[in-house]
């Protein structure tokens, strides 16, 4: 237990900076029973793969970048091989690899908008993830009666959670255009890279033909 408790001093920052960030004091927190404490735990392991799903977003934004980057790499060096093209077959090709990586770099674009917005739901659900643990802290306290835990006003936490919850879900229903835009530009690409497969006959070996 004195493990957990630890894991969660770490996860206490979650809160810190959030318009979301009410606390139970922790000495009310330390008189806690062995067996209330217990009682904690799931909302510990909540604020827990909140955290996680944070860092999960920023990997996400992080690989967008990097895909963007090499994708301009691959258009550059589509547009050379144009110049170096030799018989009409295999300008077209070029010239192919040329809109697939345009349609590319372009759907990563929109891609990472959508995981930049996704990153805040992930924050703000992250702070709700916490205000829970809070309210759960509260009640805990009150049902064992430790003594200073009848002066925190439930209903304040509570309303708190459903403040957070609400604004996640505003959060998230802005977002419905930008996955249309996601969506769309992945559907434009996809043609795209299909035509080039095509052209050339769907070589796993070619230097354009790559998926993500």
């Amino acid at each position: 237990m004195k493990h957990i408790v630890l894991l969660t001093l770490s996860l206490l920052a979650a809160g810190c900076g959030s318009s979301y960030g009410m606390k139970v004091p922790s000495s009310l927190v330390k008189k806690l029973p062995f067996e209330v404490r217990i009682e904690l735990l799931e909302a510990e392991n909540e604020l827990a793969l909140a955290v996680d799903k944070v860092d999960e977003a920023n990997n996400e934004i992080d690989r967008a970048r990097d895909n963007i980057r090499r994708a301009r790499s691959r258009q550059e060096a589509a547009e050379d091989e144009v110049d170096r093209a030799t018989d009409e077959v295999s300008r077209e090709v070029a010239k192919l690899a040329i809109e697939e990586s345009e349609a590319r770099v372009e759907y990563l674009r929109a891609k990472q908008r959508l995981s930049v917005g996704l990153r805040g739901v992930s924050e703000l659900a992250r702070d709700c993830a916490f205000a829970k643990f809070e309210m759960a802290k509260l009640t805990s306290a009150r049902k064992a009666k430790v003594q200073g835990s009848e002066e925190l006003d439930p209903k304040k936490f509570e309303e708190q959670v459903a403040e957070c919850e609400a604004e996640v879900k505003e959060e998230r229903a802005g977002l419905a255009e930008a996955e249309k835009e996601e969506k769309a530009a992945r559907e434009a690409w996809e043609v795209k890279k299909s035509a080039l497969a095509k052209k050339t006959f769907d070589a796993r070996a070619s230097p354009y033909v790559e998926n993500l």
